[in-house]
């Protein structure tokens, strides 16, 4: 029934109600040039009385000067809409069409078949629930088909209708139909698709498109039609892995904090206990706020707000999800990239990388390997060119709340993003990650955690005794900022009027430790996550003892930092050296700022990696203007106020 039909029928009121009830499937169309995919869905739309007058009146008058089909509609051209598009008779940008049924919603994506926009494609395909490949009956099946068909498998797309289009040019050859379908099933065997489904037609003619070809009696399945009606889609939804990233933070007045996003998969209801990647605060959902109101449940994809109840400190970028189903922190990801940029990737190149709502510095490590999408052999590259599709190793400044893309695509996937010119020149699909790095499990595994709390009860001497052994109240300084902003230089200063205090306390800088207990780390951010949790577990350590630790690192995250406190415990203090970049590459003598701006050395604080200053550090210091003895004192005096510097309490007998 076409949309006229249908309105006078119901009335607007009940039509759009009636609309909106209908499930929704997305789908894409794909395959090489010249396959009739803009053909294919114009005839969908047409025959299926899915064409406004007017737009079918300017179709019309556009065929006679840019149609390729005689005195008949070029019906390919309700789809390209591009001047350049018309002019060289071939889909260049993605073009989307919407459409409903009486049983369905739809929204079509008419990607491009040249090989120089593969990219474009890949764009189109992202968010697809299925893929209709187009194979010219007369070449059967090219390597663009193979191209197309590997991506859409690789980006998620379990359904697939294999569309053996111009079936008129081969006199309906049920021979040839069945060589096709023989030669791309030999190749599918290799692509992760569970549902594929063969269709003979001609888009041109209309047959087996919405009604049946009565030129192929031999096949007896659905239209195409038919089928996109009646295919099951709904259970490739993931409604178990509840995964909310926040996009922004609402607060209108003081009485309401929410965190407003879409549900990227999985339910949420009031009253779930929830928690908050990458800090790991819990709480419990105390509102689902809507445009509608409130709700008592939502779920994928459902657009809402949540208000917790406990203030937590989120923002942009983190992620939502319960307790025990929560993702893997981390900050190397394996994946699978499209490269869209006409520059080549190449390992050690600096880029951003997207990933839900969150963004941050990463680097491509390496390159492992490159598919060959005729045959999906890997093969061993020193890059990877515009539309190629390799395996790569990507490391992350800060960890992101991941999953793999096969488990869920909206947490799974990201882009890359080139810095200078802001253009998005990759995409990604996460295959594999690598938890050593995942600040989660380092909490777990951590030295106060499980085992070694009955180790504890079984020693003779306790951590009071030590105390007044010793006599002082140990504690932990743990001394961030850039590079050169004076961490050590305080640190050092510190030990020795402590010492002169006759107190026990030992100092941790970055060359202590890469020297000696973290000489097997690099520089990448999962490296540098673990050097501070070794720190960390070391000053611990020293706290249980009775002696302080001054720990001077970097430690450029605020996650990190949290993650440092809570392994430490009620005795940590954080002391921000404040020196503006500027100043700090002024002091610098040895040449670090220097060498990452002339690109000999990557992951530099400050220059290709982001440094992100306490918002509320215990103890702030001005390293630009006060002296080095003004703000040792300023420690000093915190450490007294808080009572760090007074004897121990006498043990009661």
């Amino acid at each position: 029934m076409s949309y006229s039909s249908q309105l006078d029928a119901l009335g607007i009121e009940k039509y759009l109600e009636k609309y909106g009830e209908r499930e929704m499937l997305k789908l894409l169309t794909c395959g090489s040039v010249d396959d009739g995919k803009s053909t294919l869905i114009g005839r969908l739309l047409y025959d299926s009385e899915q064409v406004h007058d007017d737009v079918l009146a300017a179709t019309t008058k556009a065929s006679s000067k840019f149609g390729t089909t005689g005195e008949e509609i070029d019906l390919a051209l309700l789809v390209d809409g591009l001047q350049a598009e018309r002019e060289q008779g071939i889909t260049i940008d993605v073009a989307y069409r919407y459409f409903a049924t009486d049983r369905r919603k739809f929204v079509i994506a008419d990607c491009p078949g040249h090989v120089q926009y593969t990219r474009n494609m890949a764009t189109g395909a992202s968010a697809c629930d299925l893929a209709i490949i187009l194979i010219d009956a007369r070449h059967g099946v090219l390597e663009q088909t193979h191209r197309h068909s590997f991506i859409c498998s690789l980006l998620g797309i379990q359904h697939f209708v294999i569309a053996v289009n111009k079936m008129d040019l081969v006199d309906y050859s049920q021979e040839r139909f069945d060589e096709i379908r023989e030669a791309y099933s030999e190749f599918a065997a290799r692509l992760q698709v569970r549902d594929i489904h063969f269709i003979p037609m001609s888009a041109l003619r209309g047959e087996n498109v919405v009604h049946r070809g009565e030129s192929m009696p031999w096949f007896q399945g659905s239209p195409l039609l038919d089928h996109l009606e009646t295919v099951h889609v709904a259970s490739d939804r993931n409604l178990v892995d509840l995964r909310f990233p926040v996009q922004n933070v609402l607060r209108p007045n003081l009485d309401f904090r929410g965190y407003a996003g879409t549900i990227a998969s999985g339910v949420v209801r009031v009253g779930d206990a929830v928690t908050v990647l990458p800090s790991g605060k819990q709480s419990t959902v105390k509102s689902i706020e809507t445009f509608d109101g409130q709700l008592q449940e939502a779920f994928a994809p459902m657009a809402c707000v949540l208000t917790l109840d406990d203030e937590i400190d989120i923002s942009r970028g983190d992620m939502i999800a319960t307790p025990n189903n929560a993702p893997t922190l981390a900050n190397d990801i394996e994946a699978m990239v499209v490269w869209f940029d006409e520059k080549p990737m190449t390992p050690g190149q600096n880029l951003l990388i997207k990933q839900t709502t969150a963004q941050t510095s990463a680097t491509i490590a390496d390159l492992r390997y490159r598919i060959n999408v005729n045959d999906l052999h890997r093969e061993s590259a020193p890059e990877l060119k515009m539309n190629e599709v390799g395996r790569v190793h990507v490391e992350c400044a800060r960890p992101l709340a991941a999953d793999a893309y096969t488990k869920n695509r909206a947490t799974g996937a990201f882009i890359l993003i080139d810095r200078m010119s802001n253009a998005t020149v990759g995409a990604g699909m996460i295959v594999e990650r690598r938890i050593a790095k995942d600040a989660l499990a380092r909490r777990s595994e951590s030295a106060d955690a499980g085992s070694n709390v009955r180790l504890q009860d079984k020693r003779k001497v306790n951590a009071e005794q030590r105390r007044q052994r010793l006599g002082q109240e140990p504690f932990v300084l743990w001394i961030t900022g850039l590079p050169r902003a004076g961490k050590s230089s305080l640190a050092y200063e510190l030990e020795r009027r402590l010492f002169e205090q006759q107190r026990f306390v030992q100092v941790l800088d970055g060359e202590i430790l890469r020297l000696g207990l973290n000489r097997d780390l690099g520089f990448s951010g999962a490296d540098r996550w673990e050097n501070q949790r070794r720190a960390a577990e070391l000053a611990r350590l020293n706290t249980s003892m009775g002696v302080s630790t001054i720990v001077a690192l970097v430690s450029p995250l605020a996650f990190e930092r949290q993650r440092a406190r809570e392994i430490v415990g009620d005795r940590f203090v954080e002391v921000f050296c404040n020196a503006p970049l500027e100043v700090c590459e002024a002091r610098d003598e040895h040449g670090l700022y220097e060498r990452a701006r002339a690109g000999e050395i990557a992951n530099v604080t400050g220059i290709d990696a982001p440094y992100e200053a306490p918002d509320a550090a215990d103890v702030v210091l001005d390293t630009e203007h006060d002296s080095l003895d003004d703000n040792v004192q300023k420690v000093l005096d915190h450490l007294a106020a808080h009572g760090l510097l007074d004897q121990p309490k006498p043990l009661d007998d």
